[in-house]
């Protein structure tokens, strides 16, 4: 069948019609219209706004207007493998990071992650030092250790 204007037509059960109510009690939507009886949700006009609890403080009012910083991300900082190599030492700890002015006075705790190469062994003395497992096989690769 050719398609032309005059005989378009929606397709099947794409088109509902609309609910008659208040119509009778043989309709099954008469006298109170499907709403029941009294409370807010049947009145007209009756809606309840998104968000509300039943008068609980609300979610979105209980929790900070901003989000919060983890005192605990200040003083951690990760490493690149190689940033060992400038150190001249080979028993590293936080101290000896810090005074060579790889990581600021403040950082607590370090991660050591594979980036870069390493071109000596290292004893990692630390037990504020952590090492990924990448790094790990790194260093023991160059006859290095973690010993904490």
């Amino acid at each position: 069948m050719k398609l032309s204007l005059n005989n378009l037509y929606p397709n099947k059960k794409s088109k509902f019609k609309s609910k008659r109510v208040g119509r009778g009690r043989g309709t099954g939507l008469g006298k109170t219209c499907g709403k029941g009886h009294k409370g807010q949700k049947s009145r007209s006009g009756g809606k309840i706004r998104r968000g509300f609890e039943g008068g609980q403080t609300p979610f979105y009012r209980r929790i900070p207007k901003f989000g919060f910083k983890r005192r605990k991300k200040k003083c951690v900082q990760e490493l690149g493998l190689y940033n060992l190599n400038r150190l001249n030492d080979n028993n590293i700890t936080i101290d000896l990071l810090k005074s060579n002015g790889i990581i600021s006075s403040k950082i607590c705790f370090v991660k050591i992650i594979l980036i870069g190469k390493l071109n000596k062994s290292v004893n990692i003395c630390d037990k504020n030092i952590k090492v990924s497992l990448g790094s790990k096989k790194k260093i023991e690769l160059f006859n290095g250790r973690i010993c904490y």
